[in-house]
């Protein structure tokens, strides 16, 4: 009996130990998922693809993309604010989270609250496009001083991906500064809304650059302005739109959140990963082919980042009108 006990009494000791062996052995251990809240194959996908297949060689783990369409944005964002805070589950968020807030008039989930920053990612300017059939002007002030004309005469359509998306923003803000209302013509997602520019039947977008690079560069489409504060480096001779009109600048975003609570030292390794993605030579080459630009920044300053933003953005949804039920 008494050998039995002892025999007992080790193997208990040894499971005991293999499970504290277990218990420290450090985060990763499992592949981790990025949820993308976009369909596959837009802007978004594309950069969150890029930083998995970094965060996966910088910290031995694969990342899988996980689509979660639909909402603008609130489903996958809701299924990842409501994860287990284990560094398992990344959320990919954008500029369209923190506008949600104002956009919506409820959400089953706090973007604020609800998730912790690790690193924004890279800034992704509109570019205000118009099709050169239509309209022959061959700057932004002419188009401006042609928009301001035709106000009371013919009246202009712009398209957008839908009521409340950073083409409407962008646009919204854009006739608030020049006292002009052009007529808003919303469209299911961006790529129709480029569709209509192209076929004539709206005369003007401000679109994420990504989806009118090519119509731009064949000639289909002309650029006139970016609606960040510095110009591209993909097109340094298109202006800002605030070189023009003082004080007009929206800037879309996107970055690494997590659920809330997530430890410290996870937020930690993986905004290490993120950043140091930023910082290589093909990741800054491939941003730059989209006309966005690298962002890496701590968690902190990730989190001031975002507080700023849901003011601003609340204000652009006041200004457009926009509202979800």
């Amino acid at each position: 009996m008494s050998r039995i006990f002892l025999q007992t009494i080790s193997g208990a000791v040894l499971v005991a130990h293999a499970m504290c062996a277990v218990a420290a052995e450090p985060w990763p251990t499992n592949p981790l998922k990025l949820v993308v809240t976009f369909a596959a194959g837009g802007a978004t996908d594309v950069t969150a693809r890029l930083i998995a297949e970094k965060i996966r060689t910088d910290l031995g783990r694969s990342v899988i993309v996980d689509n979660r369409p639909g909402a603008g944005g609130n489903i996958g964002a809701d299924f990842a604010a409501k994860a287990a805070p284990d560094g398992y589950t990344l959320l990919m968020a954008t500029s369209s989270h923190v506008t949600n807030r104002s956009l919506y008039k409820s959400l089953p989930y706090d973007f604020v609250q609800d998730l912790a920053p690790v690193s924004r990612v890279a800034f992704v300017p509109n570019l205000l496009v118009v099709n050169p059939s239509q309209i022959r002007t061959s700057n932004l002030a002419e188009f401006i001083k042609y928009v301001k004309e035709s106000g009371g005469k013919t009246r202009l359509n712009y398209g957008s991906g839908g009521s409340g998306t950073s083409q409407h923003l962008s646009t919204a803000l854009f006739n608030n500064m020049i006292g002009v209302e052009m007529e808003h013509v919303p469209y299911k997602g961006g790529a129709p809304a480029v569709a209509a520019l192209l076929g004539e039947q709206i005369q003007v977008i401000f679109a994420p650059m990504v989806e009118v690079l090519a119509h731009v560069e064949a000639g289909k489409l002309k650029g006139l302005g970016v609606t960040t504060r510095q110009r591209s480096s993909r097109y340094p001779d298109i202006p800002a739109i605030g070189e023009v009109l003082p004080g007009y600048e929206v800037a879309l975003w996107n970055g690494i959140m997590v659920p809330a609570n997530t430890p410290a030292d996870i937020v930690g390794k993986l905004n290490g990963a993120i950043v140091k993605a930023l910082n290589q030579a093909d990741i800054k080459q491939r941003l730059a082919e989209q006309g966005s630009e690298p962002a890496g920044t701590s968690p902190a300053e990730f989190r001031q980042f975002i507080a700023s933003e849901v003011g601003k953005w609340a204000k652009l949804v006041q200004i457009s009108g926009a509202r979800v039920e």
